[in-house]
């Protein structure tokens, strides 16, 4: 964790932003006192979701990839 004033924060922007980025956690201070405390945001690794993972649980109807009713058609068209 550092400790920096805001204007030096303002100045150097970049600079910090990479700290953060690496991990750091950033107190920003005005007149001696802490106004603010940035951290990094948690990095999640995303892991792969396994093939299959709701199988059975959902049924599609016969009818999934026939045409729309008409009246339906027309109420997503305003008519």
């Amino acid at each position: 964790m550092i400790t920096i004033k805001v204007e030096d924060f303002e100045q150097r922007f970049q600079k910090y932003i990479s700290r953060l980025e690496a991990g750091e956690t950033i107190v920003l201070t005005r007149g001696g006192q802490p106004v603010a405390e940035i951290t990094p945001t948690a990095q999640k690794q995303r892991e792969l979701r396994p093939f299959g993972l709701s199988a059975g649980k959902f049924l599609t109807p016969d009818d999934f990839n026939e045409p729309l009713p008409a009246e339906i058609l027309d109420a997503f068209e305003d008519k």
